[in-house]
């Protein structure tokens, strides 16, 4: 949707993907199981590399008598991130990724499939980003992955998939009229994606 991500290229191969500077250091390690609520790389409108917290307190949600929802959002729905108030003021983002996973079957039977580019590309989810500010004052920078249906590579493992934009609808993403942007929010064409079983991964590993 997604609910696990793994980033395996090198620093160097993330910020080329994008046309960014890399930070100082940059050593990005293979990870295989991201998960939300951790820290994961984000490419912002300025094309600058940075690490957000995966997950979204939104700064404009609020429940019936006033109060900030506190509940985190790990994925927004294409079909309503322009228009919730939970999602105002917003900035648009991508996040490099490899691939994710996704679980089909019964609790405790479930099947782990991976998903990604044949040879294992990087690809880049379209994402928003913001900055919260804790009731204590510390700011917090933070990220949602956007989602839209799936392609016909998905649909059967799963309702919902990232919106995947290619490189050449990276500026439009980050920078263009949120109408252009709009349109981007449409699943992968059909037959891109290969999904396997993920039979080789530690579960209680970063």
């Amino acid at each position: 949707m997604p609910g696990r991500m793994f980033l395996t290229a090198s620093g160097a191969e993330i910020a080329a993907f994008f046309g960014a500077a890399e930070p100082r250091p940059f050593d990005v390690p293979p990870r295989r199981n991201i998960a939300p609520g951790q820290q994961v790389w984000v490419c912002d409108e300025a094309r600058q590399l940075a690490e957000m917290r995966w997950g979204m307190i939104p700064v404009g949600r609020k429940n019936a008598r006033g109060r900030p929802v506190m509940e985190t959002i790990v994925n927004a729905r294409s079909e309503t991130v322009f228009d919730k108030s939970a999602f105002e003021g917003v900035t648009r983002c991508l996040v490099p990724a490899n691939g994710w996973y996704e679980w089909t079957g019964k609790t405790r039977r479930k099947t782990a499939w991976r998903i990604g580019l044949p040879g294992g590309g990087l690809m880049a989810f379209a994402a928003i980003y913001d900055v919260w500010t804790a009731p204590r004052g510390a700011r917090l920078a933070q990220v949602a992955t956007v989602t839209c249906p799936p392609s016909a590579d998905v649909r059967d493992i799963h309702h919902r998939m990232g919106v995947i934009l290619p490189p050449e609808a990276f500026a439009v993403w980050l920078q263009g009229d949120e109408r252009d942007a709009a349109a981007l929010m449409q699943p992968l064409a059909d037959g891109i994606l290969m999904v396997e079983e993920a039979t080789d991964v530690d579960w209680t590993a970063p």
